[in-house]
């Protein structure tokens, strides 16, 4: 297939371990406090509700909850519409948002209110990300969708396109990671040389937390009467329901999700993605457990190979860069340097190991709390910071709000920054799926291994639906 592109008590980090869904909420109303005051405080200011964003919210349980929330704090949006396909799993955003129109296929929403709202947001499962918010960026509106951005090269690809056509019409991917302090002080302790150039980066994650590498059911179950099936099913192909896809375990699933490496890695890679300027590998070698036509396996180790070049600050083995992926489990050896009264791993659910020429470096999924294993080294940077080259945002929402009124993009915006870390990771998929290792032209993206089903790389939807 040939497609281009374009302490005793062991000593722990500062902050614990926590989920995605608390990191994004902490963060995010850290960064938001400015629009959340009484308008009295701080010289705060009312926004008249004429002037507030309408924002129309795609997916509202799981994630999208944590969403609603996080928009309709900000005192300059209003959320105007609420869509999803399961009034069980929606009844909380439902319940906090009683003024919002209610709407259970997306298409219809953006069909009859484009001209009400200003922002979609997109929290579905990730084989609908594509769809609706390609149909959003079509109708004009800005578009913050969860991440991964979609499940193939693809869709990605499309996404891209479609994003790059509508350069005042903010994109942002809910990696919020990427809108907080660490990997804006990973950036800056890397291009300072603490560590000199880079030569390899480990990845670690606890997921999957839910079901992998197994076949299809077959027992019967009936659908649920608040929940519209087919309308979940959206584009992917129709299957008869079971409680093992939804409402939370249609991660493992190809046909709906992108597994342990889409759910985590737009987070844990997102960092050495921005830092390093990095587009396409040469290669991504897989290696699995035992693999299932329709799951991702329950454990998997994906080397990504970067040729070195242009301003990479980088010096990699023989010219390469690696990038080691490593889920279910698999965790990457302890590194020396780490205080004998560390535990390994330090989070339990996810970090990344960044090793240099001179030195190693570690943070957490999401870039925070970024530390040297060179205890004298990190003791000095932190005693006394670098200064301050990237600036520092109002958090996920915040940062997105504010491109809008600027008409710009926010960091992690789909055309720059989102759709090839996406892409990227869709790609290790792909490998993971053909069960071999996948070569690609690193200047072009053109995936240069043959054999490998087009259906994988562009998927067909049913009626309907399209990208």
């Amino acid at each position: 297939m040939t497609i281009r592109d374009t302490d005793p008590t062991p000593a722990k980090p500062e902050s614990p371990s926590v989920s995605r869904r608390e990191f994004v909420e902490k963060t995010s109303m850290a960064g938001m406090a400015f629009t959340i005051v009484k308008p009295h405080v701080l010289g705060g200011r009312h926004v008249p509700p004429s002037d507030k964003l309408s924002v129309a919210c795609i997916g509202v349980g799981g994630m999208g909850a944590s969403d609603v929330r996080g928009f309709s704090a900000l005192t300059d949006c209003n959320i105007y519409a609420l869509c999803d396909v399961d009034d069980v799993n929606a009844e909380r955003s439902y319940r906090l948002q009683p003024q919002a129109k209610k709407y259970k296929d997306y298409r219809e929403l953006i069909d009859k209110e484009a001209k009400n709202i200003d922002i979609i947001t997109v929290s579905t499962p990730d084989h609908h990300h594509a769809a609706a918010s390609l149909l959003g960026l079509r109708a004009g509106k800005h578009v913050y969708c969860q991440k991964p951005l979609a499940r193939t090269v693809a869709e990605v690809r499309a996404m891209k396109t479609e994003a790059a056509k509508r350069p005042k019409q903010a994109t942002q991917m809910g990696n919020q990671g990427h809108a907080a302090e660490g990997i804006r002080v990973l950036r800056e302790w890397i291009e300072a040389g603490l560590i000199g150039k880079v030569v390899s980066i480990d990845f670690y994650t606890n997921r999957p937390i839910w079901p992998q590498g197994m076949r299809r059911p077959t027992e019967a179950h009936n659908v649920p009467p608040t929940l519209d099936w087919e309308l979940w099913l959206g584009p992917a192909a129709f299957r008869p329901y079971h409680p093992g896809y939804a409402p939370f375990n249609w991660r493992g699933w190809w046909d709906f999700g992108t597994g342990a490496m889409g759910d985590m890695a737009c987070h844990i890679m997102d960092c050495a993605v921005w830092i390093l300027g990095l587009k396409f590998p040469g290669k991504v070698i897989p290696e699995t457990s035992q693999l299932f036509t329709e799951t991702a396996p329950k454990m998997s180790r994906i080397t990504y190979e970067f040729p070195v070049g242009g301003t990479m600050n980088a010096i990699g083995k023989n010219g390469i860069v690696t990038l080691t992926w490593r889920d279910g489990g698999i965790i990457p050896a302890r590194p020396d340097g780490l205080g004998a009264v560390d535990n390994w791993p330090l989070w339990e659910d996810g970090f990344q190991l960044w090793t240099g020429e001179k030195g190693v470096a570690i943070a957490g999924t999401y870039g925070e709390n970024p530390r040297l294993l060179d205890a004298e080294a990190d003791k000095a940077v932190k005693a006394s910071p670098l200064p301050q080259k990237f600036p520092r945002t109002k958090g996920v929402y915040g940062e997105f709000i504010e491109a809008i009124k600027a008409g710009t993009q926010p960091g992690s915006n789909i055309a720059g920054h989102a759709g090839p870390l996406t892409e990227m990771i869709v790609l290790g998929n792909l490998a993971v799926r053909a069960g071999r290792t996948i070569e690609l032209n690193p200047t072009t993206g053109e995936v240069l291994t043959k054999g490998v089903p087009d259906e994988w790389i562009t998927p067909k939807y049913r009626a309907g639906y399209g990208y």
